[in-house]
């Protein structure tokens, strides 16, 4: 998930790196869409952050730095960054960053930060991961983290886009998640996927996320009880109607929306929206 920030004309000259951000190495890029994209790459030797959380993440445009939040994909052991981007063609900074290649310099300042990390969750029995196009993101990173199975019996990441096409990376992380050395024994089946659309009719799962829990079909189609403040926690990342109208759906549950510094029943990230 990412979010909107100032801006200059790009320009071809690498000017200097501003003092006390990390300066990486683009290792590779994926395009899914003429929305979408992933790229990996190199992580600075002394970064240090959660799974689910953040990070700013910028070019040099003109002469001087242009950042932007971005959650960080990848989970919290792995020794490359990954992230999960839009592509807006007028965009401050996704113009210039969906143009970049293998062997290019991306900027990242040095503290992450967010609030979809496991510690702002008390503890319970079944995780839900509630998202919409790249909010998706932070939960690649946490669907990728074993402490996640450690915590949670039963995690369901949701993933709704308008059409198939913008599912494809999630299907990736699962077809990743099962053939990896190590993953694939510790997740189990504990992990289940749930992705949706709203644009496609060819599609079997149509509909918002938040119809498909209001309605019950979400719990029917996955063979689960209905939401339970004793044994369910929830996770919110998508566009500001989404995370206002799940919020309301998961309190009318009773459950309560906690924090880092306070944790409970949901948590939903506002560093995207606004």
């Amino acid at each position: 998930m990412n979010a909107p920030a100032k801006t200059d004309d790009f320009v071809a000259t690498k000017p200097a790196v501003p003092d006390n951000v990390y300066a990486e190495t683009v290792l590779a890029v994926e395009h899914y869409t003429d929305f979408l994209f992933r790229f990996r790459m190199t992580r600075p030797a002394g970064f240090r952050f959660r799974s689910g959380e953040f990070a700013m993440i910028g070019l040099m445009v003109g002469d001087k730095p242009i950042y932007r939040a971005y959650s960080i994909a990848s989970p919290a052991w792995d020794e490359e960054l990954e992230f999960f981007s839009i592509k807006v063609p007028d965009g401050p900074l996704t113009s210039h960053l969906q143009k970049i290649k293998a062997g290019d310099t991306v900027l990242m300042r040095k503290k992450p930060t967010g609030t979809l990390v496991l510690d702002a969750l008390t503890p319970g029995k079944r995780l839900y991961m509630f998202s919409t196009g790249t909010g998706i993101a932070p939960f690649a990173s946490l669907i990728r983290d074993p402490e996640t199975y450690e915590k949670f019996d039963e995690v369901i990441l949701t993933h709704t886009c308008r059409e198939v096409a913008e599912l494809k990376y999630g299907f990736d992380l699962m077809e990743e998640i099962r053939n990896h050395e190590f993953l694939s024994e510790i997740v189990g089946t504990k992990l289940k996927h749930y992705p949706t659309v709203t644009r496609d009719p060819s599609y079997p799962n149509q509909g918002r996320i938040t119809d498909l829990i209001e309605s019950g079909k979400l719990f029917t189609d996955l063979g689960v009880p209905p939401l339970e403040p004793a044994t369910d926690r929830g996770m919110i990342c998508g566009s500001t109607e989404m995370l206002k109208d799940t919020k309301a759906l998961l309190e009318a549950a009773g459950l309560t929306e906690g924090a880092n510094s306070q944790p409970a029943e949901f948590v939903i990230e506002r560093a995207f929206v606004g």
